[in-house]
């Protein structure tokens, strides 16, 4: 295997798991408030957008390697 081969299975494992991990994300307001005091709404709130933001930010990066992984590597030659 080579190190493209590489990179590319693990932007592949990392674009299955981004989903699962915005759940876990998402999840974990409600777990807050099933353990203790409820928290305030405002600052679930602010969470909940923080982590939707982060996840787009996260899968445009995803995305973005992908894309490049898919291309291949770029050598001396002509492009098609």
């Amino acid at each position: 295997m080579s190190r493209a081969d590489d990179r590319r299975r693990r932007v592949h494992d990392a674009a299955r798991i981004l989903p699962l991990l915005g759940v876990v994300l998402f999840a974990l307001p409600v777990l807050w408030a099933a353990s203790g005091p409820p928290a305030s709404s405002a600052r679930s709130g602010l969470y909940i957008f923080a982590v939707w933001a982060l996840l787009i930010v996260a899968a445009r990066a995803l995305a973005y390697a992908l894309s490049r992984a898919e291309r291949g590597p770029r050598g001396p030659g002509p492009s098609p």
